[in-house]
C-alpha cells in the first residue's frame, strides 16, 4: 500500500471520470482504454487521455504481460490501495487548494451514492440497493481492526469478480465510513 502526499494527485483523482476509471481498474484488475470506454460510456480517446493523466502521477501503469501483443495496451493500478496523506499535502504549496477541490468532489460523490441508494427502484430496474448502517462502541484500535477486516472481505469479493467470466457482472460501489459518531447536523449544541 502506497501513501501519496503530492497535492497534484488530489486534483487528478478529484475528476469524476478519472475516479471512475480508478474504480473500474480496481474491480477488474486490468483493462484496455476501449474496455473502460464501454463500461463508463465515454469515448475511447477520452478514456486514453484519463489513463495517461493517472499514469503521469504514478497511479496506473501499462501491464505489458496482460496484452495480446506489444501494440495491445492494457492498464492496471500501480497499487491496489490508494492511501492519501492529507495533512502532509495541505502543508505543501498548492496543497490546501488541491485538498479543497478533492474534498468537494468526494463529498459530492458521497451524496450521489447515498441519494442513489435511497431511490425507490422502478419495476423494470433489477438493481439491488442494499443500505446498512450500524453503530458500534469501539476503541480506536477496534475501529482500525474492523476496517482492516472489512477491507479483507472486500478484497476477497474483488478477486472473485476479477476471476469470473460471467458477462452479467455489474460494478457495485461499497462505500465505508468508520468514524466517531458526528454531532447532529444542524442541531444547536446544548
Amino acid at each position: 500500500m502506497a501513501t501519496y502526499d503530492d497535492p497534484r494527485i488530489l486534483r487528478a483523482i478529484a475528476h469524476p471520470t478519472r475516479n471512475r476509471v480508478l474504480h473500474e481498474l480496481s474491480a477488474a484488475g486490468s483493462l484496455r482504454a476501449a474496455d473502460i470506454a464501454k463500461r463508463t460510456g465515454i469515448p475511447a480517446n477520452q478514456a486514453s487521455f484519463h489513463l495517461r493523466q493517472l499514469a503521469k502521477y504514478g497511479l496506473v501503469e501499462v501491464a505489458p504481460d496482460a496484452g495480446r501483443d506489444k501494440r495491445d495496451r492494457v492498464w492496471r493500478l500501480v497499487d491496489e490501495d490508494i492511501t492519501l496523506s492529507p495533512r502532509e499535502m495541505v502543508e505543501q504549496p498548492g496543497g490546501e487548494a488541491a485538498y479543497t477541490v478533492f474534498q468537494r468532489s468526494s463529498v459530492a460523490w458521497g451524496h450521489h451514492l447515498v441519494d442513489q441508494a435511497f431511490q425507490i427502484a422502478r419495476e423494470d430496474d433489477p438493481a439491488k440497493r442494499i443500505v446498512s448502517e450500524s453503530s458500534l462502541r469501539l476503541t480506536q484500535d477496534d475501529a482500525e481492526r474492523l476496517q482492516r477486516e472489512l477491507n479483507q472481505v472486500v478484497a476477497r469479493y474483488r478477486e472473485v469478480g476479477r476471476e469470473s467470466s460471467d458477462d452479467d457482472l455489474e460494478l457495485y460501489s461499497v462505500y465505508q465510513l468508520i468514524q466517531p459518531m458526528p454531532d447532529l447536523a444542524g442541531e444547536p449544541e446544548a
